[in-house]
């Protein structure tokens, strides 16, 4: 390896990515120390042992409009990373998710000369195929994390590694399971707003309203809802308070024993719905937009299903209530159903984990390190 491939670029710009490239950082770290990690990420990747040249809440926008309006700031990042590369003469980037920004970056990468490595591809499948095109033309290799999408691709001419799924290197989420069949006498809601502000914003009213509808309904019941890590009381928007009414808001970092010890999940679309479905527990996917954003949505996606959950077991499991479906009294039904009806909780768990069995085996942040040594090898 020359000694200008010793230093490399990751860009992960969302907060699963950096919980999953962290995982890539840190077997980096033991398998080759001396090569020099930086980009963006967040406190994990950091923590991994990665030079932070931006830090991904700085990234984390959803929908049209909101990435409009962080154009300017996108751009000067970019702008930045491209220096840094230069400067350092890396020879190899890695770009986890986050397409929109990803896949620009990638063009000018290549056209400087620098491989390119995608871990977590963009979701070609759900936005159409003239993307898939475009990716195989910037990048180098590419690696997939859901179960279809190396038969997806391979169908269209393009070879990619599917290296599981990271969610299994957390020891809590893959430990081993039977599926939830008792419905406590004083179930516990969770409720799972998303990692973005805008998510929260959107998201936390209706769950709110469905909350008052729940406890008139239900009397003896409790709700626990968890933040993202970073989040801070200000996010909870006018007046910043943790306090919500009826809910019990949890420490930052508490997610994971929400999925496990809940009884219900109310969960917003992205991976938080394949983590709540290791842990078996039944749950009604939400996700909301701004009006701007779903309109140009509606007329990409090219599949019935929002919530990863439902994509990757090709059917509906749980129910989803997206933009104007997503209201206090369709949510309250939607939680109210399965504590209403053991056999469908039963059975929506039972699912959930056989959801899960396809997913991989553990070890996919090292199996992606590897991947990414030996192509440092070639540059």
């Amino acid at each position: 390896m020359s000694h200008r491939s010793r230093s490399l670029l990751i860009v992960a710009g969302e907060a699963s990515g950096d919980l999953h490239a962290s995982k890539i950082v840190a077997s980096l770290k033991k398998l080759a120390p001396d090569v020099h990690i930086f980009g963006v990420g967040g406190d994990r990747m950091r923590a991994a042992g990665m030079e932070l040249n931006y830090h991904s809440n700085d990234f984390a926008v959803v929908g049209l409009v909101e990435v409009i309006r962080h154009i300017p700031k996108l751009k000067h990042a970019m702008s930045g990373l491209l220096d840094a590369v230069s400067r350092k003469q890396t020879r190899l980037a890695v770009l986890v998710d986050y397409p929109g920004f990803n896949l620009v970056l990638a063009r000018k990468l290549k056209a400087a000369g620098v491989k390119v490595f995608y871990y977590i591809s963009p979701q070609v499948w759900a936005w159409g195929e003239r993307r898939v095109r475009k990716i195989s033309e910037r990048t180098d290799a590419i690696a997939v994390i859901l179960p279809f999408e190396k038969e997806f691709y391979a169908a269209r001419g393009v070879d990619v590694d599917f290296v599981g799924h990271p969610l299994m290197d957390e020891p809590e989420v893959a430990a081993s399971r039977v599926p939830k069949t008792v419905i406590p006498t004083r179930p516990v809601i969770g409720l799972l707003p998303g990692s973005r502000r805008e998510e929260m914003a959107r998201h936390l009213p209706p769950m709110l309203g469905a909350v008052q509808i729940l406890k008139h309904e239900f009397g003896e019941i409790d709700f626990k809802l968890a933040v993202a890590e970073g989040m801070t009381p200000e996010d909870f928007g006018t007046g910043g308070l943790w306090a919500l009414p009826g809910v019990e808001v949890l420490a930052p970092g508490s997610a994971h024993d929400l999925m496990a010890d809940a009884t219900v999940l109310v969960v917003s679309s992205g991976t938080a719905t394949l983590e709540s479905a290791c842990f078996g527990t039944p749950m009604v996917i939400v996700y909301r937009m701004s009006p701007l954003s779903y309109a140009a949505g509606r007329l990409l996606v090219k599949i019935p299903y929002i919530g990863l959950v439902n994509v990757v077991a090709g059917e509906r499991v749980v129910p989803e209530l997206v933009q104007g479906d997503l209201t206090p009294g369709r949510l309250a039904a939607g939680v109210s159903a399965y504590l209403k009806d053991q056999r469908l909780y039963a059975d929506t768990s039972r699912r959930l984990l056989e959801v899960r069995e396809l997913l991989g085996d553990p070890g996919a942040g090292e199996r992606v390190a590897l991947s990414i040594l030996a192509m440092m090898e070639g540059v």
